[in-house]
Formats: C-alpha cells, structure tokens, sequence
C-alpha cells in the first residue's frame, strides 16, 4: 500500500521546487543581461548549484516524509554536482581565455591584489 505524505510536506517540497524554478529564472535574465561571455558565466554556475542544493532540499522532504525514516541518499548526488559545477567553469573559462588569445582580441584585465 502506497504511503501518503502529509499536507504540510506536499507544501514544503511544492515551495521548494519553485524557489529552485525562480533561482533558475533570474539566473536566465543574467545571462540575458550581462554583456561579457566572462561575466555570463557567473550567473548560470552560481544558480544552478543553488537550485540543485534546493531540489536536493526538496527531494530529502518529500522521500523521508513517505518512507519511515530519514532518506539521505539525495546527498550524493549533490556533493558530486558541487564538485564537478566549479571545475566546469574553471574548464570553460580558460578555453575562452585560450580562444581570445589565439584570435588576438583583447584579454580581460587581471585581477589585482588588494594589500
């Protein structure tokens, strides 16, 4: 016989998965409005590990409330996603890097140290 959840966790993990929509959404109008590939990829890699850690949220109510205990196996798939979402960035910032400097357009300016 199926479990049922209760009414306040159906809530819960509704609310959750539309905060995690709306983190995506204003993630969309970054990347519509920033004008720069560089700063474009800020807003995507910052949302979506947001998101994910949210619906990961959402996923661990929604299994505990209809299993017996408490569901943790949702972690992992989080801890790999905000291991591999940094390094991905990292990868495609220097192949954009690597493409203006063969293409001989200007860099961006280099970070300088505050002392």
């Amino acid at each position: 016989m199926p479990s049922v959840m209760p009414p306040l966790s159906e809530i819960l993990v509704a609310v959750l998965l539309l905060g995690s929509g709306g983190v995506v959404l204003v993630a969309a109008l970054g990347l519509r409005r920033l004008p720069d590939f560089f700063l474009r990829m800020h807003a995507p890699a910052l949302a979506s590990t947001l998101a994910a850690w949210i619906v990961s949220l959402a996923s661990i109510v929604h299994f505990s409330a209809r299993g017996a205990s408490l569901a943790l196996h949702v972690w992992l798939i989080i801890i790999v996603l905000s291991i591999t979402a940094p390094i991905t960035t990292i990868v495609l910032a220097r192949a954009a890097l690597f493409r203006r400097r063969q293409a001989g357009d200007p860099l961006p300016a280099p970070l300088r140290r505050r002392d």
